[in-house]
């Protein structure tokens, strides 16, 4: 099968790639998003090597559970050893042994062909595109941030970075929250938020400092990390939700001295983010910019890599 597989240095395509033969469900990927995550691989994140990407929608070809032959899927990317005390209570991404597709351990959704545990599947319905399932991973991410803090409506939500992940997180948070700014870099990104309603900042004023309740860090970058700092209010809450390849060490002092409480962030419920994209509660609708084959793997990359870029898409 064809695939792009990662050596720890050169990215390359690959005609005739093993196809998975794991005991898994088998599917056939229809369509495949670079996210953050992945360029950061590209950059040693998780020291990882094998295929890329783990934000997919496909169609199972393969599978013991003769039901969901046929169907499309998208799919929870951790697989846990259910052995360990985590499996046991049910927390599989936290399983020590767990590999993780596309980043841990296990070959990814930028292929012809994927395999998955069937209990990692979910069944997709029919009004939701090839191009909307791609995101359910990602808002299932931004749903996570509701299962870790409980909103409050009448909180100043400040969002760091303008990105896709940035943009989903935004949508989810609306709904819970009405006085949410966005502090961006770009402005192609940022007049989209503007359209659903969203206040947006480049950059930040001497008064905006200290004022947040709630700020949410996904800018990628560890300046992402000192804006938030600036920008959350003594006993606030700030969510980090960037994977940073950088080994730059990050100055911890502000956190301690204004007690702000830290929450790692990272994936999370995916039914939730079907429902929400069935019921166009969210809206994905403009955030693809462009649709690659594997073939031009390069091209997509690149323009992946370009700061106002929002999404780009591989079709195997």
């Amino acid at each position: 099968m064809k695939a792009l597989r990662f050596d720890g240095k050169n990215l390359n395509y690959i005609k005739d790639y093993p196809k998975p033969q794991t005991g898994e469900a088998l599917v056939k990927v229809s369509m495949a998003g670079i996210c953050g995550t992945d360029l950061e691989i590209l950059q040693g994140y998780m020291s990882y090597e094998g295929v890329l990407g783990h934000e997919f929608a496909g169609v199972v070809v393969e599978s013991k559970n003769k039901d969901l032959i046929g169907k499309r899927v998208v799919g929870e990317i951790n697989v846990g050893c259910e052995k360990c005390d985590s499996c046991k209570k049910g927390m599989q991404r936290h399983c020590p042994n767990r590999s993780v597709l596309g980043i841990l351990n296990r070959d990814g959704a930028f292929a012809e062909f994927l395999s998955l545990p069937e209990k990692n599947l979910h069944v997709i319905p029919d009004s939701i595109t090839d191009k909307q399932a791609v995101f359910v991973e990602p808002i299932a991410a931004a749903f996570e941030i509701k299962e870790q803090v409980l909103l409050k409506p009448d909180w100043r939500v400040a969002i760091v970075g303008d990105g896709r992940l940035s943009q989903l997180i935004i949508s989810v948070l609306k709904t819970s929250c009405s006085d949410i700014t966005c502090f961006g870099r770009h402005q192609n990104k940022l007049e989209r938020l503007e359209k659903l309603g969203i206040k947006t900042k480049i950059g930040i004023k001497p008064v905006e400092e200290f004022s947040y309740d709630l700020v949410v860090e996904a800018t990628g970058s560890n300046s992402g990390f000192l804006d938030s700092m600036k920008l959350v209010k003594p006993k606030g809450t700030v969510i980090l939700k960037s994977t940073i390849a950088s080994k730059e060490n990050l100055d911890l002092t502000p956190a301690v001295v204004n007690e702000i409480t830290l929450v790692g962030s990272r994936c999370g419920p995916f039914r939730p983010a079907i429902n929400a994209l069935a019921s166009g509660i969210i809206s994905v609708d403009g955030l693809i910019d462009s649709e690659y084959p594997l073939e031009k793997f390069n091209e997509a990359f690149d323009q992946a890599k370009n700061s106002k870029t929002l999404k780009v898409v591989l079709k195997p």
